[in-house]
């Protein structure tokens, strides 16, 4: 989709922080796949505790993956990463006893648009998702985060061949947090990843009036509202399951900064029992 003024890039650049772990593949396999596809900056974070060293040579390496991909020649170069895709890789080693508050550092001189993160079983976030963490990181208001489940049974992009598959995404609804920058966010995503028109469902859990924002179907996506009554966590669940999602995509309330408001929400809730991919957008501010 093309960029316009009151229309800027959809996603400039991915952080990824990672643990290394077997886990933290298939998230790794998304951050790169967004950075392919928007032709931006992605910067492979370690997170590791005290007196730890990155292993690099533990995880995917980013042009082995490539020429699996079938996107790179065996043998490339580093630079060929950029001269024929386009995408700046950066690996970035964090050494300090305080990972939480060497990230939250990083990202106060180095702000990005969308930060990917594993998650896996029933804990469901990072082992570094803790309230610390989540209290060190609240200046990231404004960050996108795409949870990734380590074993998802759908998702946006494939670890093995890098094949991209969009076709549902289940958004839900409520008279807040606002849900017009979520909508925004994935009509862009439907025209950035889908190669045919991709159904959005719009869900509303609870009693009284729906909430429904203001939508118009485009030649990317296609609108349809769901209504549900009953717990809004297994709601949202059940719905993304009937309609096989491919990503929830969950407004958040963003004034408090993207982790700290996900701590005990529904939003942490659910990127904890999904069996797809959750992207979490925080709302804008209210004028």
């Amino acid at each position: 989709m093309p960029t316009t003024p009151d229309r800027p890039p959809l996603v400039r650049s991915v952080l990824h922080p990672t643990d290394f772990s077997a886990a933290s593949e298939r998230a790794f396999a998304n951050a790169l796949a967004i950075a392919l596809l928007r032709k931006t900056k992605l910067t492979l974070l370690p997170v590791r505790g005290r007196g730890a060293t990155p292993d690099w040579a533990s995880f995917p390496p980013v042009r082995r993956t490539l020429e699996r991909w079938g996107l790179l020649d065996p043998g490339s170069a580093q630079a060929e990463v950029w001269a024929r895709l386009k995408v700046e890789v950066a690996k970035v080693e964090i050494r300090s006893p305080h990972p939480t508050l060497a990230i939250t550092r990083y990202l106060d001189t180095h702000p990005h648009d969308l930060i990917v993160l594993a998650t896996e079983g029933e804990a469901g976030l990072p082992t570094w998702f803790s309230r610390s963490t989540a209290e060190a990181i609240a200046g990231a208001t404004g960050t996108a985060a795409l949870f990734v489940p380590a074993t998802a049974d759908r998702g946006l992009v494939s670890l093995e061949n890098g094949a991209y598959s969009l076709r549902n995404i289940l958004l839900p609804v409520d008279h807040r947090p606002d849900a017009s920058q979520a909508v925004e966010i994935a009509t862009r995503a439907a025209g950035t990843f889908g190669e045919e028109p991709v159904h959005i469902t719009l869900l509303h859990v609870g009693a009284g009036n729906a909430p429904w924002p203001r939508i118009t179907d485009g030649p990317a996506w296609k609108f349809r509202r769901e209504e549900r009554v009953g717990d809004v966590v297994t709601g949202i669940l059940a719905a993304a399951e009937g309609t096989r999602a491919d990503v929830i995509v969950m407004p958040t309330a963003g004034e408090d900064g993207l982790l700290e408001m996900l701590r005990g929400s529904t939003t942490e809730q659910v990127v904890r029992r999904a069996r797809c991919p959750v992207l979490a957008v925080p709302a804008l501010p209210d004028r």
